[in-house]
């Protein structure tokens, strides 16, 4: 079993076991700053889908609940808590303050539809809604921004986990060169999360 094959079968498994449930906590963590990406867990519910156990309806509906829940969270921090929270606080959540500058110069270049299109940017759809929440954006328009965008971001990762998962025989006829590009992308992760701690200790020093 090739590395694709047994990381596919583990995380379908685990989400089957656990349920809408682990949609909803694993999307409100990737919608707050832990670096939990939505590709790790949306394609797979889409997978589940393909093999009758979840419904469409059941996972856009979850997920995005989750979304919009831990989007809402990360609000507050930056609304009732703002920079003095973040510096105080923000280690704990695994927050790099480099990378919150940079979404609140994001935010502050192109407004509030940054809230819509940040869905669809790594790292950014992250912190996103802390600047949001320092700004004191109107609560209703941040909402409606993130569950269209959230929404819109979720059901196509689901329907491409869907897809794959109707075409899983002739990807696995693939598999080891995607096994190459997972490996190639664990390392890509591992050598960012190295850099940005060493980074970090710099910054402090």
């Amino acid at each position: 079993m090739g590395i694709t094959e047994f990381l596919a079968d583990y995380i379908t498994a685990f989400i089957d076991k656990t349920g809408y449930v682990t949609v909803f906590i694993g999307m409100t963590m990737e919608s707050m700053v832990f670096p939990i990406p939505s590709e790790a867990i949306m394609p797979f519910a889409g997978f589940l889908i393909a093999e009758g156990r979840f419904t469409f309806f059941g996972v856009i509906f979850f997920s995005t609940l989750g979304s919009i829940a831990g989007s809402l969270l990360s609000y507050a921090m930056g609304r009732y808590g703002g920079h003095p929270f973040v510096d105080r606080y923000g280690k704990y959540l695994l927050l790099d303050r480099h990378e919150l500058k940079a979404t609140e110069r994001f935010f502050g270049k192109y407004g509030e539809w940054t809230i819509f299109i940040s869905r669809f940017i790594p790292v950014v759809r992250h912190l996103i809604s802390i600047p949001a929440g320092v700004a004191r954006m109107n609560l209703w328009r941040f909402s409606v921004l993130t569950i269209i965008g959230a929404g819109l971001w979720n059901a196509f990762l689901t329907y491409v986990g869907f897809r794959l998962k109707q075409n899983w025989q002739v990807v696995m006829q693939y598999s080891h060169i995607v096994d190459i590009v997972i490996v190639a992308i664990l390392l890509g992760l591992i050598i960012f999360y190295v850099t940005r701690q060493l980074r970090r200790k710099r910054k402090r020093a």
